[in-house]
């Protein structure tokens, strides 16, 4: 090829094309557990996430909502990928390499998402939430006293007694919580979150007619399966309600990705290295949401 700005354009060009298919095509799944909130600067302020009224008998004057004490806020990160193109693999048509790895690329950028929320959900039981309590604990204010959304129970389908100690109790105990004044949230889980060593388990669960024991599957049908191979423990598990507008995730964006290029000839690498660049950049962050819509277990207990 005569490496020239023209063909250096098209070049880059099919570099973006190849990159922009990849980028809406890649499968994802983080929407199933997360909701998208835009950002709009540096930092988000999660602390209304305390106080969401509800619906009362309009009795005397309003009661107004405050805000708790504490603050939850996420500050936006900078992502990137970077690709650099070598002039003299222009010169000699050596270039099938870059647009795998601009597919590559496209691919990664789609998944940034996967990859902050599924993060969120791995440092979960010792990252704290909107309360100033860890996402998943034994304590947190709920009125007057205490909720826990944590526990150690292993998802099992060895027995029906063994199936509602573990998925069943946690079922049971998100559709007990409560707002602050008192009244059920209505909260009915509907997402069951595994990772890959469990699949076979969770999937069973929610399939088979009858248990190992012999008993019938109470819970057929209850919830869908999501198997995530980003989940790092091979026992933990959790319960999600996923059907509300707000979500037990946050994935903030400020900046969606998008390919950034530097081809001019009297920048340094081009000049001095023979180094043309072609990357991707992003701005984006992950929360956690409400507490009460998720469940759970590090299973480490039969």
């Amino acid at each position: 090829m005569i490496v020239n700005k023209k063909n250096i354009a098209v070049f880059f060009l099919n570099l973006k094309t190849t990159f922009q298919n990849a980028l809406k095509s890649a499968p994802t799944q983080w929407q199933k557990i997360a909701m998208k909130v835009p950002s709009s600067g540096k930092v988000n302020d999660y602390s209304w996430l305390s106080n969401f009224p509800g619906m009362r008998k309009w009795v005397g004057d309003k009661v107004l909502k405050a805000l708790a004490a504490f603050k939850y806020t996420v500050v936006n990160e900078d992502w990137e990928a970077t690709i650099q193109v070598d002039r003299n693999d222009l010169e000699d048509d050596q270039t099938g390499q870059y647009a795998l790895q601009a597919k590559s690329a496209g691919e990664s950028g789609a998944q940034l998402p996967d990859d902050i929320v599924f993060g969120l959900v791995n440092t979960a039981f010792n990252s704290l939430c909107y309360d100033g309590q860890y996402f998943f604990d034994t304590d947190h204010p709920m009125g007057a006293g205490t909720f826990s959304n944590r526990s150690t129970k292993a998802l099992s389908i060895d027995s029906l007694a063994a199936a509602k100690a573990s998925f069943g109790a946690a079922r049971t105990q998100m559709q007990k919580v409560k707002d602050d004044d008192g009244r059920a949230l209505n909260v009915r889980p509907n997402i069951l979150l595994v990772p890959v060593a469990l699949e076979d388990t969770a999937k069973a669960l929610m399939t088979v007619d009858r248990l190992e024991d012999g008993k019938a599957n109470i819970y057929k049908g209850a919830c869908e399966v999501v198997v995530e191979p980003r989940l790092t423990s091979d026992t933990a598990w959790y319960l999600l309600d996923t059907s509300k507008p707000l979500m037990p995730f946050i994935y903030q964006e400020r900046k969606a990705p998008q390919s950034v290029e530097q081809t001019d000839e009297n920048s340094d690498d081009v000049f001095m290295r023979k180094l043309l660049k072609f990357g991707v950049e992003a701005r984006a962050a992950g929360g956690y949401g409400l507490w009460q819509l998720a469940y759970g277990s590090t299973g480490t207990e039969a």
